[in-house]
């Protein structure tokens, strides 16, 4: 009998990408998402009808915060496994909707958790993100050092789930691995991405808006790599330890409770100018580029040490960006025909 996974934002960039992987190894998948109009719905559209060609994937459309609907879909499938997905993203949009990310982020993690609980699930999933780590700036980041300095309110929410999720593996044995993202992208992006965003604007012969002047770092992870991450950590479940001193040094393990958190990035911190140069170079026209100053909230640089990626599962990331920016390219001119 195959796997049965819950997956919240199967309509989502990454959770699609997420959901092929599963369904092609043969589990039962069962989806959720809430078609919302952050960006345009028909992408996320055209993501659940290819997922809808496995007779292993059914769906259903809803809200996080809606707690019956969310209940009801997670009482029909029964999971094994929940992997929660689905979020109000975006550092910037925060800025001008902040309650959007209350609503979804903390009322709407707060309904998938207790759903885990009360289904006992084997292994709770959920994404967190490397704005956690806010103003920190020893780099690369590791999972263990404090990352209490979050400088956007997406970012606070992202932190407040990790904080709400040990505290449910504590109080409820509840097995826990949260994974903290790392510049995402890929075919099936969102257009709210710096990738899809240069691309559509260079072939369109509109200027792009650099920020910082260009002197911004980002540790860019291919979507693949990074769902080939979920998946491996999908089977490493986290136990809670006898004490203190059976925590391996350098596991963010949490001494009391079965949780951990997981840095999924490519351990490579790349330069944006470089990043624009790569894009540049693969469409075959140059970029109009309008410098601009460092917007609210945002950091120079970000790079995930991912050490402990690699010794729970064997695997890190490692496409190099210009290979990923080429399949990006390839996927966006054909879907848009450009």
């Amino acid at each position: 009998m195959s796997r049965r996974v819950f997956i919240t934002g199967t309509a989502g960039f990454i959770g699609f990408h997420l959901a092929r992987v599963l369904l092609d190894e043969g589990f039962t998948v069962h989806g959720y998402d809430g078609m919302t109009d952050y960006y345009d719905v028909r992408l996320k559209h055209a993501r659940h009808e290819m997922l809808k060609k496995y007779t292993g994937f059914t769906a259903i459309e809803a809200m996080l915060e809606d707690q019956a609907a969310l209940d009801a879909a997670i009482d029909a499938c029964d999971p094994q496994e929940i992997v929660h997905l689905a979020a109000q993203a975006g550092v910037r949009y925060s800025l001008e909707n902040p309650r959007a990310y209350i609503d979804a982020n903390i009322v709407g993690t707060f309904n998938v958790m207790e759903a885990a609980r009360r289904h006992e699930v084997a292994h709770l999933l959920m994404a967190s993100t490397s704005s956690v780590y806010g103003a920190n700036v020893e780099m690369p980041f590791t999972e263990t050092e404090k990352a209490d300095t979050q400088l956007t309110i997406y970012a606070a929410t992202k932190k407040a789930n990790e904080s709400m999720a040990h505290s449910y593996a504590h109080l409820w044995n509840l097995p826990t691995t949260m994974f903290r993202f790392f510049t995402v992208y890929g075919p099936w992006g969102r257009p709210d991405l710096a990738l899809f965003k240069f691309t559509d604007a260079i072939l369109d012969g509109r200027p792009i808006d650099i920020y910082n002047h260009g002197d911004m770092y980002r540790d860019f992870t291919y979507v693949d790599d990074l769902v080939r991450g979920i998946r491996l950590l999908l089977d490493a479940v986290p136990e809670r330890p006898k004490d203190r001193a059976s925590v391996p040094i350098g596991d963010s393990l949490s001494p009391v409770a079965p949780w951990r958190v997981v840095n999924i990035g490519n351990s490579d911190k790349v330069r944006l100018l470089d990043f624009i140069d790569a894009i540049e170079a693969e469409l075959g026209i140059p970029a109009q580029r309008n410098y601009m100053p460092i917007q609210k909230g945002d950091v120079p640089a970000t790079w995930a040490d991912a050490n402990l990626l690699r010794d729970l599962t064997g695997y890190r990331p490692q496409t190099d960006f210009r290979d990923g920016i080429a399949h990006f390219v390839t996927w966006f001119r054909d879907y848009y025909g450009k």
